[in-house]
């Protein structure tokens, strides 16, 4: 049988324009649909590889055209892979102007779509959301989806369970981000109310991912202002507070947490911190928990407020509680769990991160005193992470290094400190790619300074700029002398 399908597949190669010569090729695909119709896991897995390489050759028109009953059946085939064939082709279609009529008009395929997204096998449900997505890109698709008998076929599906009933809102939230015109399809369908009830539900996992759902909603500045008029940052706000008193809060509350830190990055740090304080002040109780969960979404909370400008001066505002949890931050980045340690690094970089344009005295001066509060020593603590032997840690310690070196008072250190140059300079610290790249883009960050010539010296200028142009991977040729007779 595989030898007769692999003779077919040579016969249609041989085809030099597939859609001039249609009506062969139809016939020959026919057959190959046909033996789909097989209990044969092998004979259906080598038909799906070859009707992926010649049903990507025809235009969506040609597909809507002439094979939409073939595609069809393929979404209930009892085979997963023929399932996503067909909906990766049908995505094609509805992505084509003129080819997406032929789906809309045609209830039965649009159905069998929607009923893929409960699918057991993820991969299907994903690609049936992906497909619906498409579809709601243009006006009669989501007039399709939303203002027909299809809004009842979704609502049955989600019916099916909680798994599935979360997929329909991921495909809902991800056609809501679209534009404001999307949102409101699928606001007056009653489904993005039925997602934010669920905030606020009795089950506390389906209250986490209700979170994520809506975090992802924040996204889109027409989102947030949806989510502000139903009141929803003030419920996220009330429900941190409530934490406290919840034993389970820790299944969801860093949901919550990232919602308030995604938001504060779109929108205003200073703002959301100042509106809901609740926030602010439960990351900085969350960096000191000895939850390691905790810990973790705390510290990637305060590096994106810490990235701005604006989120520094927020920070800094809080005076001796920020004090304790840098604090703390440095204790991780020396010790402890790896993860951790990556993270705490990271965070500390964005902390220090200072643009040449905003490079103003004072916000140095802040940069400088963080730097300064790590450690008694914070250019050899730093230093020490960087030569263990874990190549993320060493990443990151540069990092941290990359951060200060385009501020005049870090090229200060740098040049006071003994042998620091050189490590900058030595190609054999890090050997991993990565490594290469962390090391290159301090390098970079050097060069590029307009300080950096005078307050290092000419002669480190020169060969960082050596570095530089040299590249990350250059290795320097090694001659060797073999002597003859020599043992």
């Amino acid at each position: 049988m595989a030898a007769s399908i692999e003779s077919l597949l040579e016969e249609i190669s041989g085809v030099e324009d597939p859609i001039e010569e249609l009506q062969s090729l139809k016939t020959r695909l026919n057959v190959i649909f046909s033996l789909l119709n097989s209990n044969q896991r092998e004979q259906v897995e080598l038909c799906v590889d070859i009707l992926e390489r010649i049903l990507m050759a025809l235009s969506p028109t040609c597909l809507a055209q002439n094979y939409r009953v073939e595609l069809q059946g393929g979404l209930t085939h009892p085979n997963q892979t023929v399932k996503i064939l067909a909906l990766t082709q049908i995505g094609r279609i509805v992505e084509h102007p003129d080819a997406v009529t032929e789906i809309l008009n045609n209830h039965d395929i649009l159905q069998a779509v929607i009923h893929c997204i409960g699918e057991e096998m993820m991969a299907v449900a994903k690609q049936a959301i992906q497909t619906l997505s498409k579809l709601s890109h243009s006006k009669p698709g989501l007039d399709k989806l939303f203002q027909s008998d299809m809004l009842k076929v979704m609502k049955d599906v989600m019916a099916t369970s909680d798994i599935v009933r979360y997929r329909i809102y991921e495909l809902v939230v991800e056609i809501s981000s679209m534009s404001p015109i999307s949102l409101g399809y699928c606001a007056n369908s009653s489904l993005i109310s039925q997602l934010l009830g669920e905030l606020t539900g009795d089950d506390v996992l389906i209250r986490a991912t209700a979170t994520e759902m809506v975090t992802t909603l924040a996204h889109s500045q027409h989102g947030r202002q949806y989510l502000a008029q139903q009141g929803i940052m003030d419920k996220i706000s009330n429900m941190i507070r409530g934490a406290e008193t919840d034993p389970f809060s820790s299944l969801y509350l860093p949901g919550l947490v990232k919602f308030f830190g995604n938001l504060a990055i779109m929108d205003s740090p200073q703002q959301v911190c100042e509106t809901y304080p609740a926030f602010q002040n439960k990351v900085f109780e969350m960096a000191l928990d000895p939850d390691p969960v905790m810990i973790g979404v705390a510290l990637d909370t305060l590096g994106l407020l810490g990235s701005s400008v604006e989120g520094k001066q927020v920070l800094q505002k809080t005076g001796e509680k920020f004090k304790s949890v840098l604090l703390r931050m440095s204790q991780l980045a020396s010790a402890g769990a790896t993860d951790l340690r990556v993270r705490s690094l990271d965070a500390i970089s964005q902390l220090l991160t200072l643009q040449p344009e905003q490079q103003t005295e004072d916000l140095l001066a802040l940069t400088e005193s963080w730097f300064h509060l790590l450690s008694n020593h914070p250019m050899d603590m730093i230093s020490n992470i960087s030569t263990q032997p874990f190549p993320e840690l060493h990443c990151g310690a540069l990092g941290i290094f990359t951060a200060i070196a385009t501020q005049p008072w870090g090229q200060k250190l740098m040049i006071s400190t003994p042998s620091f140059m050189e490590f900058v300079l030595d190609r054999s610290t890090g050997q991993t790619k990565e490594a290469k790249d962390a090391k290159f883009a301090l390098v970079g960050s050097l060069v590029c300074s307009s300080t950096a010539a005078e307050i290092l010296g000419s002669q480190h200028y020169i060969r960082l700029k050596t570095y530089l142009r040299e590249g990350p991977y250059y290795v320097s040729a090694v001659a060797t002398v073999s002597t003859e007779g020599a043992d």
